[in-house]
């Protein structure tokens, strides 16, 4: 629906190749496209003033492709260089219009859930206008001299122009995420009220006929495919909390947003909520919910209740024939005809090619079209998962450096299947280098610091990987992805603390990555992981500080008596690989100060005893740690 460009695919498309219109034609499309973007006046709330000064920019510089069109100069044929520009013009032009349009007729609640990508978006449209108007040859073209310096000082505004934050636009966003932090708590639905009528102002969703166009234009966004499941919640269940506050019965609410042809005749029939299907809005043949639509939600992986929210308690299937002899009776009784549809899912679909389809994904990678981007990132993630042909597929026809190039969208959904991407073919040693020598590093990390959760996990993961190379080592942590690992690894999700706990450890590997990590907070980080009981890390919390005690320069911050005391009661009480961890670390320590062995001795009077249980019958390297430790017990004795 959105257009979506980065600054890599700006500079893929900023040199067009071949004429595909004629002077004549290309001037034409320019005014005709121009004129058809300012046809649109009333804009959404959250970007009205983006949509008013994109307008303005647009007005500004037609008088330019009057002047060229007018201009006895433009007789000849253009230039390459001329027709060049204009043809960048002409594709900024396209562009606006495109954002223009979704922010007259688009979801308002999207657009303010998204606005910071659509943000981008108005940027991005501004960059292609300084790429088309710089070095644009005016004298060839017969500009006037007063035209240049209007469009010249058009230009130098927008190059000069950097992104505001609006104080409405900021409430606004706040109100949203209030709302939306509730719901997901399932608390607060009194005293949100004074907030959803805010909202319900601010994105003027009070009236019947607003309500239903916005359900129109989010069913749209679900059938394009512009939203992910997890938004499709969001949206669905705060534009039914609109509806309640504005006082509006379900009931008395057309549900279906594209009125299905059995309602073509009485599209102002009053349907019972009861008899619609939460997920699709249509009247149900086949209830609980739609058998078909629920099936769908389920196969897309969700797991909750598409009305309450709730965890479901399992996932089979059961009709409710009460409900469903209910609707059944309804229908018959105001006369309407609809064909129940079958229980039984579609067939699958056959496979694809991968031959074939993989060439077009990487194509679409670099697509102004934002769902087209997100698609192909997201099969392509898929594809790349477990097939080595595929993988070889998509680095073979310059996936690298397209994936790469959309790591820097604001999109986190797109950063997301990116990064997983480049993590599945970074599982091909060959690409671990391209990947890195290609510029990903710094952006991954840019994912691991500010993406979404499973986006930061498999930054974390991807960095790991990459890591494995001696040369991606080194360039991981003098580019800073140190500090958001340790990060990660302090505030993640179990997951994400795994993850980052990985990438560390390889990395610290690299002795300069160690006093990083020393600086980044790791030694504390680590203290609490031990004792974080749910996140059972013990054993890779050990094996850092195992990194760190086998490093003259860094066995200092851990070679202290408080920390030989955990690990005396880890050889007690730990489980067996937790055990064996702790006497590594506690032979490293000890060997290099004996002080500290004589302490753990004090501490725990049964540590001898505990040393000879596990040479007995611990894990084969805990017996050989053990019986190391005993012979340097015996000397601190």
């Amino acid at each position: 629906m959105l257009p979506a460009t980065t600054t890599a695919s700006m500079s893929a498309e900023a040199e067009p190749s071949g004429r595909q219109l004629s002077d004549g034609d290309l001037l034409d499309d320019l005014l005709s496209t121009a004129n058809s973007a300012r046809a649109f006046k009333e804009f959404r709330q959250a970007h009205r003033k983006d949509c008013l000064n994109l307008l303005r920019q647009l007005q500004l510089l037609l008088p330019l492709v009057h002047d060229i069109r007018d201009s006895p100069s433009t007789s000849p044929p253009l230039s390459d260089d001329a027709y060049r520009r204009l043809a960048l013009l002409g594709r900024a032009f396209h562009a606006a219009r495109r954002l223009l349009r979704c922010c007259h007729d688009g979801s308002k609640i999207f657009l303010t859930l998204e606005s910071d990508a659509v943000t981008a978006r108005f940027r991005a449209v501004y960059e292609r206008i300084n790429a088309a108007l710089d070095g644009m040859p005016y004298a060839e073209l017969g500009v006037s001299d007063e035209v240049k310096e209007q469009v010249e000082l058009i230009n130098a505004q927008l190059k000069r122009s950097k992104k505001r934050a609006d104080t409405q636009d900021m409430e606004l966003a706040m109100d949203l995420m209030v709302i939306l932090q509730s719901s997901t708590n399932g608390d607060g639905n009194n005293a949100d009220r004074p907030i959803l009528e805010r909202l319900a102002k601010r994105l003027q969703l009070q009236s019947l006929a607003d309500l239903r166009a916005e359900t129109m234009a989010i069913k749209k966004l679900i059938n394009d495919g512009e939203i992910s499941g997890g938004s499709t919640k969001q949206m669905v269940e705060l534009l039914q909390r609109l509806k309640a506050i504005a006082g509006v019965d379900e009931k008395n609410i057309l549900g279906e947003v594209s009125i299905p042809k059995y309602l073509e005749k009485c599209p102002s029939l009053m349907i019972p909520n009861d008899f619609l299907c939460p997920i699709s809005l249509e009247i149900m043949t086949d209830p609980t919910y739609e058998r078909r639509s629920i099936q769908k939600w389920l196969d897309a992986g969700q797991r909750t209740c598409p009305k309450t929210q709730q965890p479901l308690a399992h996932l089979s299937l059961a009709p409710n024939f009460a409900l469903k002899n209910l609707i059944m009776q309804w229908c018959e009784k105001n006369k309407l005809e609809i064909q129940p549809t079958s229980s039984e899912p579609p067939p699958p679909e056959p496979p694809e090619d991968p031959k074939l389809v993989i060439p077009s994904l990487v194509k679409d990678l670099s697509s102004p079209h934002l769902a087209v981007q997100r698609n192909a990132a997201k099969k392509i993630r898929t594809l790349s998962k477990e097939n080595p042909e595929n993988r070889l597929l998509v680095t073979g026809n310059g996936g690298i450096p397209a994936l790469i190039g959309l790591l820097p969208y604001p999109d986190k959904k797109i950063q997301e299947n990116t990064v997983t991407s480049l993590l599945n073919l970074s599982i091909d040693e060959g690409n671990k280098l391209l990947i890195g020598r290609g510029g990903a590093i710094p952006l991954i990390i840019e994912v691991l610091k500010n993406g979404s959760v499973e986006g930061q996990e498999n930054s974390a993961a991807a960095l790991f990987s990459l890591s494995m190379v001696e040369e991606n080592k080194v360039a991981i942590g003098a580019l800073g992805g140190i500090p958001p690992l340790v990060n990660l690894l302090q505030n993640g999700t179990i997951r994400g603390k795994k993850d980052a706990s990985t990438a560390i450890f390889n990395l610290m590997l690299n002795n300069p990555n160690k006093f990083r990590a020393i600086e980044a907070g790791i030694v504390p980080t680590l203290l609490k992981l031990v004792d974080d009981k749910k996140a059972a890390m013990v054993d890779e919390a050990l094996s850092i500080f195992l990194l760190l005690a086998s490093h003259p320069a860094c066995r200092a911050e851990v070679g202290t008596e408080s920390f030989v005391e955990m690990l005396t009661t880890i050889v007690r009480d730990g489980s067996p690989k937790n055990k064996e961890c702790a006497l590594s670390v506690l032979l490293e320590l000890g060997l290099s100060n004996n002080a500290l062995m004589a302490h753990a001795l004090e501490f725990d009077d049964g540590l001898h005893g505990h040393l000879e249980e596990i040479a007995k019958s611990g894990t084969s390297r805990a017996q050989r740690k053990a019986n190391s430790l005993i012979q340097l017990a015996r000397k601190c004795s």
